[in-house]
Parts: C-alpha cells; structure tokens; sequence
C-alpha cells in the first residue's frame, strides 16, 4: 500500500493506493483519493495527516522540519527502566558482585546478563538477535559489551561447579544454581517456606551443531524430530514466583524428572516437608511408591489418567456419591469455571473428583457433533475414517464395515 499523486485533467489528485495480484498480475486498486493536491497545500492539511498516521507506527518517527533535519537517533527507554529497578530490586548486581569477586573479567558481566534477560522478555531468541536488539533500546552500561562477551557470560552461567555435592545423575550443579540459592536466601523470612511447590517440564529444540551435554534426540512436541532438544522444567512456589529452573538432556522423560527434583530442592533450600503439584504425565506406579516407601515420604497432588488406569475407570470414576459445589457456573466472563468436587478413597488412596459443569455442556455438544459427522461419512464414504482418532473412539467394526458403538458413546 502506498501512496500516488494521480494527474486528471489540470489537476492532481493525491490517492492512497494497493498492489495486488489477480492470476498472476499485479493490479493497482484505489483504496481512497484524500483530495487536489493544489488544496491540500493550500489549507496545510498534508502535515497533519502524515503526523496522525505516524501515531500507529512503532518503527518510524516522525520529524516535520523546514529546515534541515537533524541527525538523532531514537531508542525505547520502557522496557529497561522497568525491568533495570526489579533487576537491582531483588539484588542481582550484589549476588553477581560476590560471584565475580575472584574472576576478572575484562567487560560487565553482570550487564551483560541482564541485556540477555530483558531480551528474552520481550522478544526472545539468540544471543545474536539480542546484539541486533539492544541498539533500539537505552540500557545503562552496554556500550562496551560486543557479541562473544553475550556468549562469555551464558558459559559463565553453565559453568561446573567443583563442590557437586546435591547434583543428580541428570546434570551437574553449575553457577546458576549459585544464582537461585542466594536469590532464595536474601529474599527469604522467617515465614518464608517451601511447603508447597508447583512443578511441570517443557521440551526446546535446537538446531545446528553443540549441545553436547544436553542436546538429544527424544519426544519433540514442536513436530521436529530431527532436531537435538532439551528438556527443562520449571519449579514455582504456592505464590507463583519461580524458584529454580532445572535442565536435563532432550531424551530424558517426565516420570524420570520428580524425584530428582524433589530431592535437589531439599537438599538445596532446605526444606523439611514438601508436597510436590504436578500433572498427569509425571505419574508412574513406581514413581509414587518410590515417594511413599522414602525415609521421608514426600506429599503428593498428581493429575491421574482416568481412562488407562483401570481402578480410577473402574472404581473412582464409578463412584456414586454426590459432588459439593466450590465455585458455581460464570455469571459474567471474568468469573472462575464452575468447580464441582467429591472425594473418593480406595483403600489408603484419596482421589479427588473435580467436574466444570460448562465443560461437560461443551464436551456434550462436541460429541454429538461428531457422532452427527460420523454417521453421515459411514454412509458416504467410510474410508475417510481411517486414521482419525477423533473418530475411532465411537467406532466399531462389523461384518457389513464401520458403525457407530452405542456403548463408547454411554462411556
């Protein structure tokens, strides 16, 4: 889109203009004509049109001059004035300070972290897209700081430590841990603690070549299999704030991940009780009975499979006592999802039941959607079906082919 003086008769005209293709052809197409340029100028309205649409852009600045225009330069201040006081807030350039204490290191450092981080807040991505990056942006102290001392500080944070006292078989204990420790220390209370902790893993692939310690092939939930990842997992206290962030090779599994971390977190901000939050894919019958059989049984809250495990399809989920309501169905949009729970034990175990009304509604109309789909495609073309797991689930198959199965659907 663009803007054209177009000239008709005596007069021009200036137009806002869009280039499009239309079988292979470009084609002009007039969005609007603003009026006669010979007006326009009269009544000074360019100025002030140019100045209004410039209001919508990040990337242009605009400067109306008569004279010559100025050489300046224009920088975001935003992003590094709020984050710069939360960085010096929680006292990262002291804890850096004593780390750096017998190192030297021929630029800042600790600057150079935090650039890293403020990227990564904003924008995300390479330590070289953070070099590109910073030039937009005021932040104090960067002048000297060139790439390969982005790359100096990261080898910094991965750095082995030679006390390895707390590490796992996964990874070693490394500067960053140091990091979290003393961030942990200084902000603690004597109410602080760490009696509930929220705990869930995410797989990121990379590409090209390095990751020797980290980087394997495993389950890659971006559809790259071909890619070498890692997985790391993030672990929050009861008020959402992060207290350590954990890394292991690409090929390691969920299940493998807990008691590791359960036990590097006692070990490393002293913790006497702890009741790990996790979901349903850390669950493993050796993974609980390894918590219960501890010298110190660790509690738990785990998400549990209903359909694959055959005592909560059978026995929980069968069980015919009545909910209690927690939360009752949104008035207005803002309002939490409904929550229905009931608790059912089986021997020593508690289970607890939690149904969204709105949820089963939507679950409802959704299945009867398909099962409307389903039927029309049996009879039209059965072979479609094959491979569609949204479907499977409500098929059988007979003598005569495929057909709806009326107890899938009860179940």
């Amino acid at each position: 889109m663009f803007a054209r003086i177009k000239k008709s008769g005596r007069y021009e005209y200036l137009q806002i203009v869009e280039n499009k293709k239309i079988e292979g052809k470009t084609r002009q197409r007039v969005i609007a004509t603003i009026g006669r340029m010979d007006e326009i100028k009269e009544k000074d309205q360019l100025e002030p049109l140019i100045r209004s649409l410039s209001r919508f852009s990040d990337k242009v600045l605009l400067l109306l001059s008569k004279d010559s225009v100025p050489d300046v330069d224009a920088v975001k201040i935003g992003p590094a004035m709020i984050f710069d006081r939360l960085w010096r807030e929680l006292e990262m350039p002291q804890i850096f300070s004593e780390l750096l204490a017998n190192r030297k290191f021929s630029f800042n450092l600790e600057r150079a972290v935090f650039l890293t981080v403020l990227h990564r807040l904003f924008v995300s991505g390479s330590d070289r897209n953070c070099n590109l990056w910073r030039s937009n942006h005021a932040v104090e102290e960067i002048e000297k700081i060139d790439l390969h001392h982005f790359y100096r500080a990261m080898a910094f944070l991965g750095e082995e430590l030679k006390d390895q006292a707390g590490a796992t078989d996964l990874t070693p204990l490394c500067t960053k841990d140091l990091i979290e420790e003393e961030l942990f220390s200084r902000h603690r209370d004597l109410f602080t603690g760490l009696s509930l902790v929220f705990f869930d893993t995410t797989s990121i692939y990379f590409e090209g070549q390095g990751g020797n310690t980290l980087g394997e092939r495993g389950f890659n939930k971006d559809g790259k299999p071909q890619c070498k990842q890692m997985v790391v997992g993030a672990i929050l206290d009861d008020k959402g704030r992060p207290i350590s962030c954990e890394m292991w090779p690409g090929n390691t599994t969920d299940v493998k991940t807990l008691l590791p971390v359960a036990k590097r977190l006692q070990e490393r901000f002293q913790i006497q009780n702890i009741c790990i939050v996790a979901d349903r894919g850390m669950v493993s019958s050796q993974t609980i009975e390894e918590m219960e059989n501890r010298d110190s049984p660790i509690n738990y809250i785990l998400g549990a499979r209903m359909r694959q495990v055959k005592e909560i399809r059978d026995i929980v989920m069968a069980d015919k006592g009545e909910f209690t309501e927690v939360l009752r169905e949104k008035i207005k949009s803002k309002n939490p999802a409904p929550l229905e729970v009931k608790e059912v034990m089986v021997e020593d175990r508690r289970y607890i039941v939690c149904q969204n009304a709105t949820q089963t509604k939507k679950d409802a109309a959704t299945r009867e959607s398909i099962i409307a789909g389903l039927e029309a495609c049996i009879k039209k073309n059965p072979k479609n079906l094959i491979g569609n797991k949204g479907y499977a689930r409500y098929l059988k198959v007979c003598k005569d082919g495929l057909s709806v199965d009326p107890e899938k659907i009860r179940n």
